[in-house]
């Protein structure tokens, strides 16, 4: 029911929207939702993470570096290091923290 529940907040949603899947002692998982256009601005990850797309095409960006992430692609996230994501098109992307 998370999944569904955050798509039917992203339907009036005017940013990216975010929910915990699972949570244990030492990892996160959060679900995160965007209509084609949404971004996260630029931010640090306090723990290693790796993004996955399930659907749709989001853009990562890393200082100079910029990785198109499509429908199952997913890139590894450093501790401390500032990034942004943005959406290119309607998208849903697991984020691992831990």
């Amino acid at each position: 029911m998370i999944i569904k529940e955050l798509l039917a907040q992203l339907e009036t949603a005017a940013h990216p929207v975010a929910k915990a899947l699972h949570t244990g002692e030492h990892f996160k998982v959060l679900v995160l939702a965007f209509k084609a256009g949404m971004h996260l601005k630029e931010h640090k990850a306090h723990l290693p993470a790796k993004l996955t797309v399930f659907s749709g095409t989001v853009i990562y960006r890393e200082g100079t570096k910029e990785i198109t992430l499509n429908t199952y692609d997913t890139t590894d996230i450093p501790v401390d290091v500032i990034h942004a994501v943005e959406a290119t098109e309607d998208s849903l992307c697991l984020l691992t923290q831990g």
